[in-house]
């Protein structure tokens, strides 16, 4: 069977003093005259999207009927060393009106499901917090 493709997102970005990123759909257009913490931003923020996704499909499967959207507060760091630089996130996930062990079962599944998170799974230092 065939790969099925769900979502797109395409994005110009330009580097420099005037530079920009800007979505071919209208729905990012955001001045970048300095790459850092830009890209850090915006990795953060994709990251948080398709992980509350991900923390409302884990709730989905399990039949289990949120009171509240979860929230994500998540940080993206550039390190450095001798080795070069290198990433490091942490994930403040809240998923209120839940007990926290069914929150922490949520937010453990939905790293599971969650596309960003695979792809970084083994190459960064994560930190999965229930908030």
């Amino acid at each position: 069977m065939a790969d099925k493709i769900i979502f797109t997102g395409t994005t110009h970005v330009k580097g420099g003093a005037e530079g920009y990123a800007r979505s071919t759909n209208g729905i990012l257009d955001l001045a970048l005259p300095q790459p850092h913490p830009a890209a850090e931003n915006l990795f953060a923020a994709a990251w948080s999207a398709c992980f509350i996704g991900a923390v409302e499909l884990a709730a989905g499967q399990r039949k289990i009927k949120l009171p509240a959207s979860p929230e994500a507060d998540t940080t993206i760091e550039v390190l450095m060393n001798d080795g070069g630089f290198f990433l490091r996130a942490r994930l403040d996930v809240q998923v209120l009106g839940i007990d926290p062990v069914t929150a922490r079962e949520l937010i453990d599944t939905a790293h599971k499901i969650c596309p960003y998170s695979k792809a970084v799974e083994g190459n960064i230092d994560i930190e999965l917090n229930l908030v």
